[in-house]
């Protein structure tokens, strides 16, 4: 698969050394696995290749990927989340955990916490001091990806389309070309959202390397709307 590629992947995440399933987007590998949730909805990953959303070892193998093949493959820590790092795992006490955690007294075991900016997870209270691990919560771990990429997205409309989904979650967008030239009227509810500024620059770069656009518009628009007599 070349870079900039869009593709839909299907795939189980084993670790190794356990047989534990990880994650999958596979709905009967989940129930197989006892790791059913009720409330998700099962479906492919969308990714672009080459864009390093995903770990480096999954990114080779899909370098060199086809569509419609299945691919079983070990990713070893070095090429997943690393190997597992002694120092990142640091010492706390209560006054130090007071000062620095939103919310200490609800803090438990096994709990993920974010102290100065890193995130890590409390692993140990004992003797008055807290253990908590700033490793990746994989470090240290191979990896088996059993995978399969289903879809490549071609139609440029659709290249968009799946784009801003991926970036936002949302699909309520109008989408216009002009010859290589594009305009986008986002939805109104998201015009009021915090994360679409940082969202949208991530998006300009991606309709560039994936899609080819050049102009990019983005537009705003606030329809009047007469009041009912409730109002």
């Amino acid at each position: 698969m070349e870079e900039g590629t869009i593709v839909y992947i299907d795939y189980d995440l084993y670790d190794v050394e356990s047989g534990d399933l990880i994650e999958t987007t596979r709905e009967e590998t989940a129930k197989s696995n006892d790791s059913h949730e009720e409330n998700r909805d099962y479906e492919p990953l969308c990714v672009t290749i080459g864009e390093g959303r995903l770990i480096p070892g999954f990114e080779e193998s899909l370098a060199e990927a086809e569509i419609d093949t299945d691919y079983d493959i070990d990713i070893s820590p070095e090429k997943a989340y690393g190997v597992r790092d002694s120092n990142a795992v640091e010492y706390f006490g209560p006054q130090q955990l007071a000062r620095q955690v939103r919310d200490p007294e609800n803090l438990q075991v096994g709990q993920s916490v974010e102290i100065g900016g890193r995130k890590g997870r409390f692993v140990m209270f004992r003797a008055g001091r807290a253990r908590i691990d700033f490793n990746h919560e994989l470090a240290g771990k191979t990896l088996r990806y059993n995978y399969r990429i289903t879809k490549v997205v071609e139609e440029r409309d659709e290249k968009v389309v799946t784009l801003l989904k991926m970036n936002t979650g949302s699909e309520d967008f109008g989408v216009e070309f002009d010859g290589d030239d594009v305009s986008i009227t986002i939805p109104e509810y998201l015009g009021y959202d915090q994360s679409w500024g940082m969202a949208k620059f991530q998006l300009i770069r991606s309709l560039r390397d994936s899609v080819g656009v050049k102009t990019i518009v983005f537009r705003d628009v606030h329809q009047y709307r007469e009041p009912s007599e409730e109002e």
